[in-house]
């Protein structure tokens, strides 16, 4: 593992949602997230942009940061990329990527809708089903050879004979780091993690809606479970001092202004 990428660890990576292309108020949409981007970077955190989250057709960050004028620090950004994306609109993305200096890409496999193509195997030159994260991190560093840093997802809440499998495949297609689902206190499984010597990102959830978490986890939990979302990532960053926090559904108002000190 080298040093530049040692930056993951120990740091917060901040969510960050483009606007979903049938705002209602898109200037608004757009001043909002630009307010948040620029939050981050002057904190010195990591912004993470997502890709179409929960197949919601949304911008991409690498149209609007470029139209916002937004100053990019590259070693501070890390850009989501899934594989509901035809080949054409996947290499844009990804030279608009190299274009803004970026390196981090978490590459996952995404959800999608009638209004998302699921990227064909055929396109990218390969005979299996489908294509998957796997084969995603494996054509990138192909056509983009030493260009960027790939990770990848880790779910502790799957039969884990299955996933951490899935886990070697990724690692020995190219991945560089792990960002896992949501995570609630001590885990055995994420702190097992530490094993494949890769920089890991702990995924902490910062709504109070606790019960939305119920698909991601197999279980469902009520919704009036009571839940304190910076008690659970104070206790996240006792857990594992090595890895590094992303701060998913994280409030921008109410929880960002209490980050600051919150981790020496």
């Amino acid at each position: 593992m080298s040093v530049e990428r040692d930056i993951r660890q120990k740091i917060y990576h901040a969510e960050i949602l483009t606007p979903k292309q049938n705002t209602a108020d898109l200037e608004g949409d757009l001043e909002k997230f630009a307010q948040k981007f620029n939050q981050v970077m002057d904190a010195g955190f990591t912004a993470c942009i997502t890709d179409n989250p929960m197949g919601h057709l949304s911008f991409q960050a690498t149209d609007i940061i470029p139209e916002l004028g937004l100053k990019v620090r590259p070693d501070q950004l890390s850009i989501h990329l899934n594989t509901f994306h035809a080949k054409a609109d996947l290499h844009g993305i990804l030279d608009g990527i190299a274009g803004l200096g970026v390196r981090d890409v978490l590459v996952v496999s995404g959800d999608g809708n009638e209004r998302l193509p699921k990227l064909q195997p055929a396109a990218i030159g390969l005979s299996c089903n489908s294509v998957t994260a796997v084969e995603l991190i494996g054509y990138i560093h192909k056509t983009y050879p030493g260009v960027f840093s790939l990770g990848v997802a880790f779910n502790p809440y799957e039969p884990q004979d299955h996933e951490v499998d899935k886990l070697r495949r990724k690692i020995e297609a190219g991945a560089a780091f792990i960002c896992t689902q949501p995570v609630l206190g001590r885990d055995d499984r994420v702190l097992a993690l530490k094993a494949f010597g890769l920089p890991v990102v702990v995924e902490c959830w910062m709504s109070k809606k606790l019960h939305l978490l119920s698909e991601c986890v197999g279980y469902t939990i009520p919704e009036d479970t009571p839940y304190d979302p910076m008690a659970n990532l104070k206790e996240l960053q006792a857990v594992y001092p090595d890895y590094g926090m992303y701060l998913a559904m994280l409030g921008y108002k109410t929880q960002f202004p209490l980050l600051k000190g919150n981790w020496s």
